[in-house]
């Protein structure tokens, strides 16, 4: 079956740098697009970033777009979010998801329905707590 797990999260002061991570297991990782989504308390999924199976193309949310780096790493089955300039509003937890095909692209991640985030494989996630 497929897993992933993230890790990395962490209390950390507003304005630094934290780097997330998210391992896959249960299928050749390289196949498939990831993605990277966040729930703050009291809110539903909300994408962060997404990236293709090779890693070269990247898409980001405009709440992230210059601060978040999305990064993959196929020979380690591993999913980066390298996170700078860190605000009190990014306190949530952060999830890794991939889709069931390989024939989902990572552009299409990002503009997904919320009936159609439920189809994606999700990882438990990893809490950022951003402190003032």
């Amino acid at each position: 079956q497929v897993q992933l797990e993230e890790s990395g999260g962490r209390l950390v002061q507003a304005g630094t740098s934290l780097k997330l991570s998210c391992v896959g297991s249960g299928r050749p990782f390289n196949a498939y697009a990831m993605a990277w989504f966040r729930q703050g308390p009291g809110k539903e999924h909300e994408f962060v970033a997404a990236l293709s199976r090779s890693g070269g193309a990247v898409y980001y949310s405009d709440s992230v777009k210059g601060r978040f780096t999305i990064s993959r790493d196929n020979f380690q089955n591993t999913m980066y979010l390298e996170m700078r300039d860190l605000k009190p509003e990014d306190t949530a937890y952060y999830l890794c998801a991939t889709p069931e095909s390989a024939d989902t692209r990572a552009q299409s991640i990002a503009t997904m329905s919320l009936a159609q985030q439920r189809q994606l494989h999700w990882g438990r996630g990893t809490l950022v707590t951003v402190s003032s």
